[in-house]
């Protein structure tokens, strides 16, 4: 059993860190990047985590491959063709809905 003393070193432990990671990169690089290839990179940084964070969530997220992949696809389709969030979540949600009805009734 983790005891309040315990908790409250871990605690500050993880902060300090988060702290740490966050605050040398403004400490360390005080002057403005100019290099394009660093530019460039950084700007991609966090589509790219985003990403990797979203997508296995999303294929699996409702427990049918099939039904993760359809919505995926009708998001991805609706939002090429510049359709609002809500418009591209609510028909990938019943993209999704409707083939666990279809798998549910064959």
């Amino acid at each position: 059993m983790l005891s309040i003393r315990d908790f409250f070193i871990y605690l500050f432990i993880m902060a300090g860190v988060t702290y740490l990671i966050r605050a040398l990169p403004l400490v360390i690089f005080k002057g403005k990047i100019t290099n394009r290839f660093v530019q460039s990179f950084l700007y991609y940084v966090p589509y790219a985590v985003l990403g990797a964070m979203t997508f296995p969530s999303i294929l699996f997220s409702t427990g049918n491959l099939a039904a993760s992949i359809a919505g995926l696809i009708t998001a991805c389709v609706l939002s090429f063709k510049e359709k609002s969030l809500i418009i591209v979540a609510a028909f990938a949600c019943l993209a999704s809905f409707c083939v666990i009805l279809i798998c549910q009734l064959i």
